[in-house]
Formats: structure tokens, sequence, C-alpha cells
């Protein structure tokens, strides 16, 4: 069984955008791969976090994963915490050894962060390196990523090739499984921009924890256009478009069928429509959430994934370890 692997940072609360473009797929594909599925806390610390308030992001992203569909009992669904798994940190400084400085200073994701710091730590420049270990001690086949988080995944070959071509065939070779929809889901005031979970704005993403007459008035108030015509123009309309993606992925219609149904209708029928989608998907999520952390059972399937993914990854560190010289023959 070929093997899927993924995670998304504690570092806030997941939106509706997280569902769309990773959490989904997950669920989509998780009888069909062996999947690893992880909560990447060392990545959260690239820049400042409270830490009592990771310790709770952390199991709160578990307990949503699971309310929108992750089965943690398939026998081949792995669920663990990046920081318990040493092999992560030991094979990126591997990593980080062999990476140009240029190579990752040119990341999108670093320039972006950087820009919002006037000082940032190392970390922010190497993580990179650390999410190419995350994805290839495991030789993932398929990272189910965002357009915005390609990237990563082509540094993660590129690395896993230039490895391969020096010591011999050590990885295999990842690549990116990206939704046909959804697979950016955009800022509700601001539909030039992707919906983040770290937003200030309290009007622009639509978190998977919101109340349904806040996620209503979310959607009723998002930016469209002036012109009144409903049609799916990323460049030209792109508020239109997103909201035409929504209904999209919370209705699993195309985003042809879409704009058909709601041709010659005004914003209004369109926002209320995609309202009524959302609500409809995340109700019972949020109900389900609650049973989930009230149960006990997050450090059972923690602890097993935990146990299982060090097995894994220790075998291909220990094959890197000797490839690279390290210890004694």
């Amino acid at each position: 069984m070929d093997r899927l692997l993924t995670g998304l940072q504690p570092s806030g609360t997941l939106t509706i955008g997280n569902y769309a473009g990773g959490i989904s797929q997950i669920v989509n594909y998780q009888s069909d791969y062996e999947t690893f599925l992880f909560i990447p806390d060392m990545h959260a610390i690239t820049v400042p976090q409270d830490p009592e308030a990771l310790h709770r992001n952390i199991i709160n992203a578990i307990a949503m994963y699971i309310a929108c569909g992750v089965n943690p009992d398939l026998p081949n669904m792995h669920i663990y915490i990046q920081s318990e798994n040493l092999y992560h940190a030991n094979l990126s400084w591997i990593f980080e050894c062999h990476t140009p400085h240029g190579e990752l200073t040119r990341m999108h994701q670093f320039k972006a962060k950087s820009a919002l710091h006037e000082t940032f730590t190392e970390g922010l420049v190497t993580y990179p390196d650390l999410m190419a270990a995350d994805i290839l001690l495991y030789d993932a086949k398929y990272v189910p990523t965002g357009i915005d988080q390609k990237q990563h995944v082509e540094l993660a070959r590129n690395i896993a090739i230039r490895f391969n071509n020096r010591y011999g065939e050590l990885f295999a070779i990842p690549e990116p499984l990206i939704p046909s929809i959804g697979a950016k889901i955009r800022d509700l005031q601001n539909p030039e921009q992707k919906m983040s979970k770290s937003t200030t704005n309290p009007k622009a993403s639509i978190f998977l924890s919101d109340p349904e007459k806040v996620i209503r008035k979310k959607i009723m108030s998002a930016v469209t256009d002036s012109d009144g015509v409903i049609k799916f123009d990323e460049e030209n309309k792109p508020g239109v478009s997103n909201l035409l993606t929504i209904y999209s992925v919370f209705t699993g219609s195309s985003i042809e069928d879409a704009v058909a149904k709601f041709e010659g209708g005004g914003y209004g029928d369109l926002k209320k429509a995609a309202a009524d989608a959302v609500v409809e998907k995340l109700m019972p999520m949020q109900e389900k959430y609650n049973d989930i952390i009230n149960s006990g059972r997050i450090n059972e399937i923690l602890d097993a994934g935990r146990d299982y993914s060090n097995k894994i990854a220790a075998e291909k560190y220990e094959k890197v370890r000797k490839a690279v010289g390290f210890g004694r023959i």
C-alpha cells in the first residue's frame, strides 16, 4: 500500500481552508493509502508561541481531524505528534548540511513570514529542511497540499534526488496531491489572499469551531464586487469566485454546476447558499469534536501513532546515518 503523509501546524484554530485543502483529502483517501497524519508542533515555534496555547492547539487539532472524518481505527492510519519522534530533527540536521542557503531563502513562505517580523530566528529559514525530513522519513508517495505549499514538496523531491544521486537509493520521490477545487479558499475580506488561521481580521476567516450565527454573518459580509454577475473568474472576480469555491467544496458540486445554479441570481442568493452549505457540514463536526475531546481516547491514539512512526523513522534514519558516515562502522 502506497503511503500518504500530511500535517497542519497547531498555531491557531483550523479554518474551512484547512479543511478543503488538506483534511478533506485525508478523509477521501484514507482507505486507499497507509496514512501518516502528524501535528507539526516543531514547525509552529518558528514564530513565537504561548506554550500553554500550543499544548491545547495540538489536542484540539487532533480532535478536529477526527471530527472531520479521519478514522483513527483504520489499521493503516497513524496519528502522531512531530516532536515525539526525535528522528525528524536528526534527519533535518543532515538535510541542512546538504541544502544551499539560497535555496531556502528563496522559498515563498520564508519571504512572506520574514517580512512580517523585524527579526526572525534561523528556524524560519531552515524549516523547509525539517518539512522534507517529515516527508522523506516515511517514503511517502503522496503529500496532500494546497497550491501555496507545493514548493515545499518540490524541495523535498530535490533533496531526495540529490541524496539518491550521492549516496545511493535512500528515499522515495514524493508527489504533491492538490485538489481540483478548494485548493485555496481565500480571505473573505481580502480575496487576493488565502484564508489564514492566524488572521487578525475577525471577519476574514471561517473557523471550523465557529457558531452558526458567526458563520452566516461572515459569509454574508464577504467582499464581492459591483457588477452583479455571478461567474467564476479568479483574476477579475476573486470574491465571487471564492464564494463559488466554498459552495462547491461544501456541497460536493462542480464549479460549473455552481455557476449554472446561480446564473441570473444575486450575490445574496449565492452567499446564503454558501452559508447553508458550510453550516450543514460544520454543525455535526462540532458535535463530534466535543464527543472526542471528552472521550479520553486521544492519548491512546497518539501513543499508538508515536510508537509506529518511531519504528518506521528509526529504520530510515539508520540507513541515512550510515550512508553519510556517522558513527562506527
